[in-house]
């Protein structure tokens, strides 16, 4: 397995994308309620690849698992320190915990089955997975105006399919519909709020633009800006900002051991 040099042990390098992470990427209230209520009466909480911490619980015993520097320096004070481990080796015995957690990370795992399997092997009870459907599941603005950073997503979102068979016992996918007012600053969580999307820092803060080609990310924001300013935008997308939520493919993962 690669290593960055901060520790990142995915495909992206967070010494270069992780500044201020934590402040773009701050959890939605309603989004955590539905992996709070995911999680069940469950007491203790391994959180894998926990980066700042996003959607840890804040009533239970968490113990979080992040391999890079980076990514724990961005952890609150009020998180707990993470353990500097990856996905495919928890240092923890069998049936450590009663739940098991992962949050928007799976997609960067390396050997995606052998660190669902961690997950299932160190928890009682269920492993809850945040993450997206590499299918974008309604058409909207942002796959038209930047098709290849879509592409990238779907090369690395693994199937729910995929995820299910990993995990084993029983599984439910639960859709996550996201509000127009997401707190959680994940690049569709601006889907009626476009112009937030030409800010650097928002696009840093989803790792999937540091894949891309500079002169896609310039065309991006030039097409966009000139939009916008000219009203084309509003022309053609403009009940975006009508919606209340929108489905933009975001996926809870339960599963049950048998």
């Amino acid at each position: 397995m690669t290593r960055f040099d901060d520790g990142s042990a995915g495909d992206a390098n967070y010494a270069e994308i992780g500044l201020g992470y934590a402040s773009i990427r701050q959890p939605d209230p309603r989004i955590d309620g539905r992996v709070r209520a995911a999680l069940g009466d469950a007491r203790t909480v391994i959180n894998v690849g926990a980066g700042a911490g996003s959607y840890e619980p804040h009533d239970l015993e968490v113990t979080a698992v992040e391999p890079s520097a980076s990514m724990r320096a961005e952890r609150p004070p009020h998180r707990a320190r993470a353990v500097d481990a990856t996905a495919e080796a928890l240092p923890f015995d069998d049936d450590s915990f009663d739940a098991a957690m992962a949050s928007v990370t799976i997609h960067q795992w390396p050997q995606l089955e052998k660190g669902l399997g961690e997950m299932r092997r160190v928890a009682r009870g269920p492993v809850v997975i945040l993450t997206f459907d590499p299918v974008v599941p309604e058409p909207w603005w942002q796959p038209v105006y930047v098709p290849e950073l879509f592409e990238v997503e779907g090369r690395r979102m693994p199937s729910m399919d995929r995820i299910a068979a990993a995990l084993g016992g029983s599984v439910e996918v639960q859709k996550v519909p996201v509000p127009a007012d997401c707190t959680d600053g994940f690049g569709q969580a601006f889907f009626a709020r476009p112009e937030r999307t030409l800010e650097p820092e928002i696009r840093r803060a989803m790792s999937a633009w540091s894949f891309l080609d500079q002169a896609i990310v310039d065309r991006y924001v030039r097409e966009l800006s000139a939009d916008l300013a000219s009203g084309a935008w509003d022309a053609t997308w403009g009940r975006f900002r009508t919606l209340d939520e929108f489905d933009v493919g975001l996926r809870l993962v339960i599963a049950q051991p048998l």
